[in-house]
């Protein structure tokens, strides 16, 4: 039951798939994040299933390439999209760490919010676009890992600040068991998607690592540490990223 209880609690929390309701406490918290990877599973086989059913009704690439864009702001509601845009508008900012943590904390959308989500937009697209069929199969398989290693970082290293949802997952999770099987799932997940992918999937794990190096430093540099909203910014960068990484693959042969 408490199982069940956490996979309704991740899926609550992290996306906007309907789930029953009930009132959750600290104990249903406990092996959330576990099945935080999941809701990439889900994201990832609607990209599937969308790729599949364009090629079998010769849908336009466009149209192709701008669903494929939305799908994951639809399942999760933008939720990573709303802390990528926080996250920018406080990197912008010439203030110090604690005028940045609070711009986090501001629900008014800055310039620089906008001006950077249009140009990752636009990079994402044009990944996408610019990716080979295989290319793009593999390109599925990156939604569960980008959120696998996320929620490995929210145990692990130092928080930003002593507050708010991240903060929470992060005190009320089992943290051996949970990076415990977070890194199993990782691992196997990426062992199985090599075998599929290959060359492929090691251009994504050099974005991948990339892509943590790059968070954790702005993490620490910027904001002392990690936050909610940060989270929300690797997970945007990461895909972003790994795309653009398949696409250089594509493009290479």
């Amino acid at each position: 039951m408490s199982i069940i209880k956490s996979i309704i609690v991740a899926f609550s929390m992290y996306s906007r798939i309907p789930m029953p309701c009930f009132n959750w406490n600290s104990k249903d918290m406990k092996y959330h994040l576990i099945f935080f990877p999941w809701v990439g599973a889900v994201i990832g086989g609607l990209e599937y299933g969308w790729q599949k059913l364009s090629y079998e009704f010769n849908i336009s690439y466009i149209v192709f390439t701008l669903i494929a864009l939305v799908i994951p702001v639809i399942v999760t509601g933008g939720f990573h999209v709303d802390g990528y845009m926080d996250t920018s508008d406080a990197l912008a900012s010439w203030g110090d760490k604690e005028k940045r943590l609070e711009i986090l904390k501001d629900s008014h959308v800055g310039a620089f919010a906008v001006i950077r989500l249009i140009t990752l937009g636009i990079i994402l697209f044009s990944a996408i676009y610019s990716m080979d069929e295989l290319g793009f199969t593999a390109w599925t398989f990156t939604f569960f890992i980008s959120r696998a290693i996320s929620g490995i970082c929210v145990i692990k290293y130092k928080k930003g600040k002593n507050e708010g949802i991240l903060n929470t997952s992060a005190q009320t999770a089992d943290e051996k068991k949970v990076v415990f099987f977070l890194a199993l799932q990782f691992i196997l997940w990426a062992l199985m998607a090599g075998a599929f992918f290959q060359f492929y999937w090691t251009a994504v794990l050099v974005a991948l690592v990339i892509s943590v190096v790059y968070y954790v430093f702005t993490a620490y540099t910027k904001f002392g540490g990690i936050t909610g909203d940060l989270a929300g910014w690797f997970v945007c960068i990461a895909e972003t990223l790994m795309a653009v990484a398949i696409a250089i693959f594509s493009k290479l042969g």
